[in-house]
């Protein structure tokens, strides 16, 4: 149970950062509030997480799919651009995180 909420916490970890970005500097409400809201389910279920995975694992985890999913959104939507090096380095990512569940 604990995998499957740190997954979905990660997943909100993606969601927020990209409503951070859009909230430009907490200016525009919609994106604010979907970054507080985001923020808040992450952050509970990666502490919920944690309470039975090694923190350490948890946490890069929690990062690699929230950093993979926020930037491969940016590179979807064409606010990042994209190119072979990126996708790789990304992939790898999720290698690693793959990796780290594998151990566990």
């Amino acid at each position: 149970m604990a995998w499957i909420v740190l997954v979905i916490s990660g997943l909100f970890e993606a969601v927020w950062a990209t409503a951070l970005g859009k909230s430009e500097g907490f200016t525009k409400l919609s994106p604010t509030i979907v970054f507080g809201v985001g923020l808040v389910i992450s952050m509970a279920g990666l502490a919920y997480a944690m309470r039975t995975l090694p923190i350490g694992t948890a946490y890069a985890v929690w990062v690699g799919i929230g950093a993979t999913l926020t930037v491969g959104y940016a590179m979807l939507t064409g606010t990042e651009s994209a190119s072979l090096v990126k996708i790789l380095l990304i992939l790898g990512i999720v290698g690693c995180v793959v990796g780290l569940k594998v151990l566990h």
